[in-house]
């Protein structure tokens, strides 16, 4: 029954931006764009945070204090499951995009915020489309818009972590900005875990310390990958046992 009431409170809560998106689109031709930034922000957390609300998850965040001030950065997060986005764009409150598969600009409305948010979208089925996505990436950033990247390609549905996309992380190098490690703990026992159920669970999140990349040599960018997902890993349950 939750599952059934939270895809019914889905369709009709984002119909109801419709209002707020038509305002958006106004402040953006107005030539407004710290307005246009702030109330895009506003919006969209406010819904993403409903949506995980009614899911009857519990959100616990760690490190809030680790998050830069006012400086354009890369998130890095594992990929437990379909919370995974609504949850880093709820409960880190800073502007941010994050890198989509190609397949989200079929979704109405959404397609629109995504757009709005400065969402990167990646076709995957081609080494062109990858690397158009990278580039794109670096442009965004580069404009002083933060981003949300998975460079585990796709969810785990689980606790353990697979293996980091090497290629992905030229997003920050190449623009130069910090990465933010961030661990999230627990988000597939919302929907993976119930064979796509919905069911309340408790989800951690954790942020690391920012990893500046500007200056880093040869050797430590072509170990920044491993470096950055053992610090995810360093806070996850079966890793913390051993």
């Amino acid at each position: 029954m939750r599952t059934i009431m939270w895809f019914v409170s889905f369709v009709f809560t984002l119909i109801g931006t419709l209002p707020k998106l038509r305002k958006a689109h106004s402040l953006q031709k107005s030539g407004d764009v710290e307005a246009l930034e702030a109330y895009v922000h506003e919006v969209s957390t406010k819904w993403m945070l409903g949506n995980i609300k009614r899911s009857g998850a519990t959100v616990e965040v760690n490190g809030l204090d680790n998050l830069p001030t006012d400086q354009t950065v890369v998130y890095v997060s594992n990929h437990q499951g379909n919370f995974d986005i609504p949850l880093l764009m709820s409960y880190i409150n800073r502007p941010k995009g994050f890198i989509s598969k190609i397949e989200a600009k079929k979704i109405p409305i959404i397609v629109k915020w995504m757009e709005l948010l400065h969402c990167v979208f990646m076709d995957r089925s081609t080494l062109k489309g990858s690397a158009g996505a990278i580039i794109e990436g670096i442009k965004v950033l580069k404009q002083g818009h933060s981003l949300v990247i998975f460079p585990e390609g796709t969810r785990s549905k689980g606790d353990q972590m697979g293996e980091f996309k090497s290629a992905s992380f030229k997003l920050a190098t190449k623009a130069g900005v910090p990465i933010v490690p961030v661990t999230i703990d627990g988000s597939y026992k919302l929907m993976e875990l119930n064979h796509n159920k919905i069911k309340p669970a408790h989800v951690k999140l954790t942020i690391h310390p920012a990893i500046p990349t500007k200056g880093l040599s040869k050797e430590a960018l072509e170990l920044l990958p491993d470096q950055v997902h053992a610090i995810i890993e360093s806070s996850l349950p079966y890793r913390k046992a051993d």
